[in-house]
């Protein structure tokens, strides 16, 4: 597979959405994030990547992500959000990306969730490796605990212990805390079909957070490899409300 860089320049990352969602396809609340960040060479990332894709990189680096955090509320359009089924733990393994258009984005390689439906819903409609676990988040002060283990379609055994200590709120986010934060798309593959959704939320209230326990297997589930070391970025989020907007026009595909 080739490593083709994208047919124009990425665009500008940004602090705030660089698009508008007027009329929203989904809705939803992203609460007490936790966001974890180990470096990769982009070159093991690129195959892991739908086509038309290809790692998005800051100084030669590109990133894997483990984010845990709190969904809540999801709805459709303008209608309310859904208060139970809607609201839920969620941790997902992210990879950072850009098309052939130049948008950035994030794919994911796994979101495990606590409520089976939107498990179910999430990977018959939308295509997206959702996976069922058991899920809890625990707070003690500013000391948050995400506790994940995996119980379907596995694999069995796949597990997440992730506790931080929130710190001060940032002022003036680094250029590697707007790269891996001020991702306003995802892509994935839609039945053979290259998908790139778009988002739209406020600018990020960010946090320094301490790293306290890191037991996972979760990046290894994803076919990734282990980390080596501790993550190089470890960021705190009280949340933000989210709007995802209908999918963008297809990226042409390219050699991989």
């Amino acid at each position: 597979m080739s490593h083709t860089p994208p047919a124009v320049p990425p665009e500008a990352v940004t602090a705030d959405p660089p698009h508008h969602t007027d009329r929203p396809l989904l809705t939803q609340f992203w609460l007490d994030l936790t966001f974890l960040h180990w470096a990769a060479d982009p070159a093991a990332i690129a195959p892991l990547l739908p086509a038309g894709t290809v790692p998005d990189t800051l100084d030669g680096l590109t990133y894997v992500g483990l984010v845990a955090f709190r969904m809540h509320r999801i709805g459709w359009g303008r209608l309310p959000g859904i208060p139970y089924l809607g609201s839920f733990p969620e941790t997902n393994v992210r990879l950072y990306s850009v098309d052939a258009h130049g948008r950035r984005g994030v794919v994911f390689r796994s979101l495990d969730a606590s409520r089976l439906i939107p498990v179910a819903v999430g990977r018959g409609v939308f295509r997206l490796p959702y996976v069922w676990s058991r899920m809890t988040i625990r707070r003690d002060g500013p000391i948050f605990t995400y506790t994940s283990s995996r119980r379907w379609p596995g694999p069995r055994g796949a597990h997440s212990t992730i506790t931080v200590r929130t710190g001060d709120p940032i002022g003036e986010p680094t250029d590697l805390e707007h790269f891996l934060t001020a991702r306003w798309g995802m892509h994935s593959d839609f039945s053979g079909r290259p998908l790139y959704l778009p988002n739209t939320h406020p600018r990020w209230p960010l946090h320094r957070a301490e790293l306290l326990v890191c037991d996972e297997n979760l990046l290894a589930a994803a076919g990734l490899p282990a980390p080596a070391g501790a993550p190089v970025s470890v960021l705190y989020s009280p949340g933000v409300a989210v709007r995802f907007a209908r999918p963008a026009r297809p990226a042409r595909p390219q050699s991989r």
